[in-house]
């Protein structure tokens, strides 16, 4: 069994318009834009990075948005819904700010007995905001307070077909089975870090997904550096999944994999972080671009779809 995993490290989706994006998850959730970079594979698409002050590993929600892009088909074979930490009470002003941007899709309801505070993104990604005991400094620098500010994951939603080889799989990562509700059973990996939660929901009759804008790309899972991954990715090898070699993403070293259920999963370091090229007081401002495409930066800062105004 790997014992190296500590929980989730951040979730990657893909969206339609870069300044949408951005204007919901830092106007409306309050987090804070901790890069803003372009894909490595196609650098014409920016990469932007949310989450804490630091863009600490478990709090960083991070797009792909590709302008134009067709919204997504939810159904199963995906990350179905993610779901942010909330401190307990607050449930009822998220319900008053949500109102206030005319966010859609809100409704409230508990699972495993906690109150959550379901909400629709701007292409139709499915969220959560999950009241907990959450000790997390939250960023308040966008106008939320302290009191209510978004600490981090909570949890990711996968949508399953059949959920017997995916938990297999989080068994074998180091996640415990701790209950199930209805077709929803959770496992957590005992003391990781506090986005250590993974929720499976099995629908054996739903459409497979159908990747678009509001569709989850991949979902990452923390590990502390990368002694720790090459030890993950050996195992992993070992009991027969097709793994990539060690990419280095400038703010992470990753690896990827596919899995029974069809979701792709990623292994990354909580190391070198995200204040690597830029001082944590001016995290997300400039663009910054890995050193293969530096060579675009004139043409790229041209084209790119301004965030702001």
């Amino acid at each position: 069994m790997i014992t190296q995993i500590n929980g989730l490290h951040h979730i990657t989706s893909l969206a339609r318009d870069a300044r949408e994006n951005n204007a919901f998850f830092t106007n409306v959730l309050g987090l804070r834009r901790v890069k803003k970079t372009v894909n490595f594979d196609a650098p014409d698409v920016y990469h932007l990075y949310y989450g804490d002050e630091a863009g600490t590993p478990g709090t960083v929600m991070t797009y792909f948005p590709f302008p134009h892009a067709a919204r997504g088909r939810q159904g199963v074979g995906e990350v179905g819904r993610t779901s942010f930490s909330i401190p307990t009470g607050t449930s009822q002003a998220w319900l008053d700010r949500l109102a206030t941007f005319d966010v859609k899709g809100v409704s409230q309801d508990t699972r495993f007995g906690d109150i959550r505070v379901l909400f629709d993104g701007p292409d139709g990604d499915l969220f959560a905001l999950v009241e907990s005991d959450d000790d997390r400094t939250p960023w308040t620098g966008n106008g939320v307070s302290a009191d209510i500010g978004v600490r981090g994951f909570h949890s990711a939603d996968m949508r399953l077909r059949s959920g017997d080889r995916t938990a297999e799989l989080l068994q074998f990562m180091g996640y415990e089975k701790e209950d199930t509700q209805d077709n929803v059973t959770r496992y957590i990996v005992p003391g990781g870090n506090p986005a250590n939660v993974i929720d499976i929901e099995v629908n054996p009759l739903a459409n497979e997904a159908r990747p678009g804008a509001g569709s989850v790309h991949h979902i990452a899972f923390a590990v502390e550096n990368r002694a720790r991954q090459l030890e993950v990715r050996e195992a992993l090898l070992d009991t027969g999944y097709q793994v990539t070699p060690v990419i280095d993403r400038d703010y992470f070293h990753a690896i990827y994999f596919s899995t029974p259920g069809g979701v792709l999963f990623e292994v990354a370091t909580n190391e070198p972080g995200f204040d690597r090229d830029e001082d944590t007081a001016h995290l997300g401002q400039a663009l910054k671009l890995p050193s293969q495409h530096e060579h675009l930066r004139a043409r790229l800062e041209s084209y790119l779809q301004p965030l702001e105004g």
